[in-house]
């Protein structure tokens, strides 16, 4: 493993899908066993994510490397992220695909830790979940952004939670809600159960049935703080989690209302942080 990002088989196949069949124009010129100096540098400010997959990119291609950041890292613009040192053809032939995917992920923990410092106005410690509705293929890279930002997973796939949605229950027409909560905690019961819901009403109804975990899916603020009055009213100790259409904008108003969990997809299109390269040949 390269920490907690990539393994070296996945390395590989990201260097193979750039170069199948080797840097042509950087063999063509002769360049290849040339010395090289590669050093990566933010243009603008933001929170480093991926620099241990470029890092690992670097290293698999024979080049030694210093990081300057880590992941996690908050910078500005003109910081130094890393440099690496070896033959000018691996640093070719990993050069573009270690800066765009720090470029791509940082993007995404820089728009997480957007959201987190908005929920901090409103004076209450509640986590920002990503979802795992991310590109098919780079969720663990994804995912592992999101950390880097301060956020948490809200499930990294279907293997791992329980989560009941309107068209799981379009099959079961006749089960209860409290038969379904026996059901899933007959099966997996060491897992909390949680559901989906579109009304506070549905909500309460859910909660009295047993659900753990509340799921208000695209209510505005004003209906998660009914959802949530209406369980403590009820005596009820699920916890709500907002869940859809939630950006920095309004964040703060969903913790305001009494959400306890912040579940968000945002971060994962965000705009890309611009990262500059330079390389070329040691300077003496």
């Amino acid at each position: 493993m390269v920490g907690p990002w990539a393994t070296r088989a996945e390395l590989e196949a990201l260097l193979l899908e750039d170069a199948p069949y080797g840097d042509l124009t950087t063999e063509a010129l002769g360049l290849a066993d040339l010395p090289g100096v590669m050093r990566f540098s933010a243009r603008g400010d933001m929170v480093v994510a991926g620099l241990e997959i470029a890092v690992g990119l670097i290293e698999l291609v024979g080049a030694e490397v210093v990081r300057h950041a880590a992941d996690g890292d908050r910078v500005a613009a003109g910081a130094p992220l890393l440099e690496a040192r070896g033959r000018a053809g691996g640093l070719h032939r990993a050069w573009k695909q270690a800066q765009t995917t720090v470029e791509i992920l940082s993007g995404i923990a820089t728009a997480t830790r957007e959201i987190v410092e908005a929920i901090a106005l409103a004076g209450r410690v509640v986590p920002v979940a990503g979802t795992r509705k991310t590109f098919p293929g780079a969720r663990r890279f994804s995912a592992a952004a999101v950390r880097a930002g301060g956020g948490v997973a809200h499930r990294h796939g279907l293997s791992e939670t329980l989560l009941v949605f309107a068209e799981h229950r379009a099959f079961l027409p006749g089960l209860t809600l409290a038969d379904m909560v026996a059901r899933l905690r007959a099966a997996a019961p060491e897992k909390k159960t949680v559901i989906e819901v579109a009304t506070p009403e549905a909500g309460l109804a859910a909660a009295l049935a047993g659900f753990e975990v509340i799921q208000t899916e695209k209510f505005s603020p004003a209906d998660v703080g009914r959802t949530v009055e209406a369980l403590r009213a009820a005596g009820s100790p699920a916890l709500v989690a907002a869940a859809g259409g939630i950006s920095p904008t309004n964040a703060a108003a969903y913790v305001a209302a009494g959400a306890d969990v912040i579940v968000t997809s945002w971060p994962y299109t965000a705009r890309p942080r611009d990262v500059a390269v330079r390389l070329g040949p040691p300077v003496p």
